[in-house]
């Protein structure tokens, strides 16, 4: 009997699910976008059943897509957006309030009181994290004290957290496993990721109650077996990973020293830096990369919050394109940006920067800026934010030669270009850029035995496309030049 992965792919904008062979091919492919909610400035929400029904719907799909059944489907991997928050009734499984998304600005006052507090070195040492909205710790303590009756059911053991994979894993199992991962754990901004336990210390200091927390288990291995009427016959979850972890692990960036970049909703670097954590000193969050076999591995990180999205702004929002295939073209419609610069801050900005007053702006604009060149500011955008965070990369840890991408937006020729000649660095760009969705079916294919080692998954991984820099020196000081300038103007915006 053929051997098949089922691959969820829990994104910020849709629920996707593949099906992957024992050669490591896409059979199928489904995704659903689900609500973005706004209720006020800075906020971002999801309905909590969205999340669930979206994916448990495409990943239905996906199987009857590939024409296989449940039974042919050796296991399960799950991969999510990270740092979202959800808290749930624990009997009744009914979330108490939406997921808080990790774009969400909501906590930037509870974040400013514990930096005001001395708490930065503290926090860092222990969680490889800089204290920002962007993780999940402050999520649970708004919505603790900010939501009736909630602190007081968590106290008396009623309510369950977890991020996205542990909502998932908790649906699929039919409330019978509430598990994380170590990757996501280490996003919380609760997790020790030197002692690799949660962290009494953090918990007491923010007043949240140990029982809510899911049990941390391995990367890849088994985690728990779906419920039989979900999709006919019982699954069992075998991976799981936060979605830049399980791209870093699909991209094969096996040992210390493999870089990959994600371009998707945000934008995410991770190096893969061993056994052993690395303290960044320029802005770098350290993390973990996965676990596997009790053994840990370790990353640096940066983050852009806003990648991908910035062209969903612009169709959604501004209503300059009907597609984002449309901005290939438009881009190249034109010389350069006009001198028009885009700083997509629409909800602080991350590495290195770590300003969540900062908010989005527009530079440069004059009586002759058309639609084109907005376009391309923004598609340019995308890679001056790389940049920022390859600089924070070389400084920590030395020279870097090649940058393997994947997600979305890498797959726009145009980005892929001006991102190599602003790096000054040869871009790799995999035939597959599924990376996220093939990690965490590599991950759950190792747990399951569908395959034996990484040295095998090296060798099932397609072949790729380079970009390599033509881009003049002068030209590329002169342009970065003029975006620190735009940026510097768009920090610490919003009092």
């Amino acid at each position: 009997m053929s051997r098949y992965i089922l691959s969820l792919d829990q994104g910020t904008t849709s629920s996707r699910a593949l099906i992957f062979n024992e050669k490591g091919e896409k059979l199928s492919c489904c995704q659903q976008e689900f609500e973005q909610i706004f209720k006020n400035e800075g906020w971002v929400e999801h309905d909590p059943n969205d999340i669930w029904q979206s994916q448990l719907e495409v990943a239905r799909q996906a199987v009857k897509q590939a024409g296989i059944s449940a039974q042919e489907i050796s296991g399960i991997g799950v991969t999510n957006q990270r740092e979202t928050a959800i808290i749930w009734d624990k009997s009744t499984g009914k979330p108490v309030y939406n997921a808080i998304v990790w774009q969400c600005r909501r906590t930037a006052d509870i974040c400013e009181r514990l930096e005001k507090q001395g708490l930065s070195k503290f926090f860092k040492d222990k969680t490889g994290l800089v204290i920002d909205p962007y993780f999940s710790a402050t999520k649970i303590k708004w919505i603790l004290d900010n939501v009736e009756g909630v602190r007081e059911r968590a106290e008396n053991g009623e309510l369950l957290f977890g991020t996205v994979d542990s909502w998932l894993i908790w649906n699929l199992t039919g409330g019978k496993i509430h598990a994380t991962d170590y990757t996501n754990a280490s996003r919380t901004m609760l997790f020790n990721i030197h002692t690799l336990e949660w962290d009494d210390e953090i918990l007491g200091l923010l007043g949240i109650p140990k029982a809510m927390l899911p049990k941390v288990v391995d990367s890849s291995g088994e985690i728990g077996v779906t419920e039989p009427s979900l999709f006919g016959a019982p699954i069992r979850i075998c991976g799981c990973a936060g979605d830049q972890q399980a791209a870093l692990f699909g991209q094969c960036c096996f040992h210390k020293g493999d870089i990959k970049n994600t371009y998707g909703t945000g934008g995410f670097l991770l190096m893969n830096t061993g056994s052993e954590p690395v303290k960044s000193k320029s802005g770098l969050l350290t993390t973990i990369a996965w676990s596997i076999g009790g053994k840990v591995s370790y990353a640096l990180e940066g983050s852009v919050f806003v990648a991908g999205a910035v062209v969903k702004w612009l169709r959604d929002e501004l209503r300059l394109i009907d597609d984002a295939s449309q901005t290939l073209e438009i881009a190249r419609s034109v010389e350069d940006s006009g001198g028009v610069y885009v700083v997509p801050a629409f909800v602080g900005l991350g590495t290195p920067y770590w300003d969540p007053s900062a908010r989005g702006s527009i530079f440069g604009l004059t009586r002759g800026s058309s639609r084109a060149h907005i376009v391309r500011a923004c598609l340019e955008s995308i890679c001056y934010q790389t940049a920022d965070v390859i600089d924070a990369m070389v400084l920590d840890t030395g020279s870097l030669n090649r940058i393997r991408v994947d997600g979305g937006a890498s797959a726009n020729d145009f980005i892929m270009e001006f991102q190599s000649d602003i790096l000054d660095r040869p871009v790799i760009r995999p035939e597959n850029v599924e990376s996220t969705a093939t990690g965490a079916a590599f991950l759950a294919g190792l747990g399951c035995g569908v395959w034996s080692s990484q040295e095998e998954l090296n060798q099932i991984s397609g072949s790729f496309k380079e970009f390599a820099p033509t881009m003049p020196q002068q030209k590329r000081d002169e342009l970065r030049a003029k975006w620190h300038k735009a940026v510097q103007r768009s920090l610490n915006w919003q009092e």
